[in-house]
């Protein structure tokens, strides 16, 4: 497996985790919210000489969709995103793209996913995990043969997102992290959207023992 994280600005305050899974022997490759800066998304994706299989979406905000269409444009690759956060996708006052001082984005999803679907790169295959609260349709993926989640919006280092945003909802968000992340094995690696990564050993106590991390 190849994984790189880009740091990618989006016109927000703090740039984007996209993220770049390859099966190395199939070239099949994922990217993970393309959020912005597409020359330097479809760069790494040439430098892979990537087969671009599926574009994933964690959720429907603008600073994880921006440079989608410009990616599917050059290199294909079929957009996937949850049921429910599909029928935001060109919702303004949802993916708030002139909130954060972008054009309205006009996307369609290709294909929508739902709780425990099974997504296949090369030999990797990626649980779908439905985890609402920072949106109503957020959703994390999870690679258990490598120990890897890529949490979207929903579970960063030493915090959850936002909740005070169109369709989030606090109550939902800790119930997502609490019934469906913190419990998978300690020693899996948290990608988030924004910031570092983490581990779920690391973050269980901010949950389970409501012990605040003062590292993050």
């Amino acid at each position: 497996m190849i994984l790189k994280r880009l740091k990618v600005n989006t016109g927000f305050v703090e740039p984007t985790n996209c993220y770049i899974v390859q099966d190395e022997e199939t070239k099949e490759t994922m990217v993970i919210d393309p959020g912005g800066e597409a020359e330097k998304i479809a760069e790494m994706l040439k430098i892979l000489d990537a087969k671009l299989k599926y574009i994933y979406l964690t959720h429907c905000h603008a600073d994880h969709i921006g440079a989608v269409n410009d990616i599917q444009e050059t290199f294909g690759g079929t957009i996937l995103i949850h049921r429910i956060e599909a029928e935001n996708l060109n919702k303004d006052s949802i993916n708030l793209a002139t909130y954060i001082g972008l054009p309205e984005i006009i996307l369609q999803a290709d294909s929508r996913v739902d709780d425990n679907d099974l997504i296949h790169i090369g030999n990797m295959e990626f649980k779908v995990i439905h985890t609402p609260g920072h949106t109503n349709g957020s959703t994390s993926l999870y690679l258990s043969e490598y120990n890897l989640l890529f949490s979207g919006d929903t579970l960063f280092r030493g915090a959850w997102g936002r909740t005070d945003l169109p369709t989030s909802n606090f109550e939902s968000i800790i119930e997502s992290i609490t019934n469906k992340l913190i419990v998978l094995p300690e020693n899996t690696i948290v990608y988030p959207g924004h910031g570092k990564s983490t581990m779920i050993k690391e973050e269980k106590p901010i949950y389970f023992e409501l012990k605040p991390r003062k590292d993050y």
